[in-house]
C-alpha cells in the first residue's frame, strides 16, 4: 500500500472496511451461543453479541458497493447508481436480505469480471497487480455476501422483526 501510495485512498479504505465486514460475519458465525438457564427452552427478546456482529458485518460490507457508485450522467450510469444503492440499503437493513444479497452477488460478480479482468494485461504492468488486487479483494467480499445469503440477516434487522409481528 505505500509502494504504490494508496495508504489513504477512500476506495482503499472502504474495501478493506468491507473485507473487515466478512470476517466479521464469520467470527459471528463461528461463535456459539451462550448457555441458557433452562435447557431447551427459547428465550424472547434477548439479544446476543452475535447479532450485533452480524449486523456490523452485514454494515460493513456493504461499504464495498459505496466505491462503485459513478456519478456520470449516462443511463447506464445512473441505473446502476440507484439499483446499487437500493440494494445496499435492502441488506444493510436486513429487508429481504437473502434476495437482495443474492442479487449484489450476480451484479458484483459481472461488474468484477468486467472491469478488474487483470488477465488481459502483461504480468510486468503495474496495473496488472492494481487490478489482481481488487480482483481478489471484490471475491473475497462476494464470499461475504454469499455468507450473508447462507445464514440470513441475524437476528437485528427488519426480517426478523417481521417474524414478531
Amino acid at each position: 500500500t505505500i509502494a504504490y501510495s494508496i495508504l489513504w485512498d477512500l476506495k482503499f479504505l472502504m474495501r478493506n472496511l468491507a473485507l473487515g465486514g466478512g470476517l466479521l460475519l464469520l467470527l459471528a458465525e463461528s461463535r456459539s451461543e451462550g448457555k441458557s438457564m433452562f435447557a431447551g427452552v427459547p428465550t424472547m427478546g434477548e439479544s446476543s453479541p452475535k447479532q450485533y456482529m452480524q449486523l456490523g458485518g452485514r454494515v460493513l460490507l456493504v461499504l464495498m458497493f459505496m466505491t462503485l457508485l459513478h456519478f456520470d450522467a449516462s443511463f447506464f450510469s445512473i441505473l446502476q447508481n440507484i439499483v446499487g444503492t437500493a440494494l445496499i440499503i435492502l441488506v444493510a437493513i436486513g429487508f429481504k436480505t437473502k434476495l437482495a444479497a443474492l442479487t449484489l452477488v450476480v451484479w458484483l460478480f459481472a461488474i468484477n469480471v468486467y472491469f478488474n479482468a487483470f488477465w488481459s494485461i502483461p504480468a510486468y504492468k503495474p496495473m496488472h497487480d492494481f487490478l489482481k488486487y481488487d480482483f481478489f479483494q471484490t471475491m473475497s467480499v462476494i464470499g461475504g455476501l454469499l455468507l450473508v445469503v447462507a445464514l440470513g440477516p441475524g437476528g437485528v434487522s427488519m426480517d426478523e422483526k417481521k417474524k414478531e409481528w
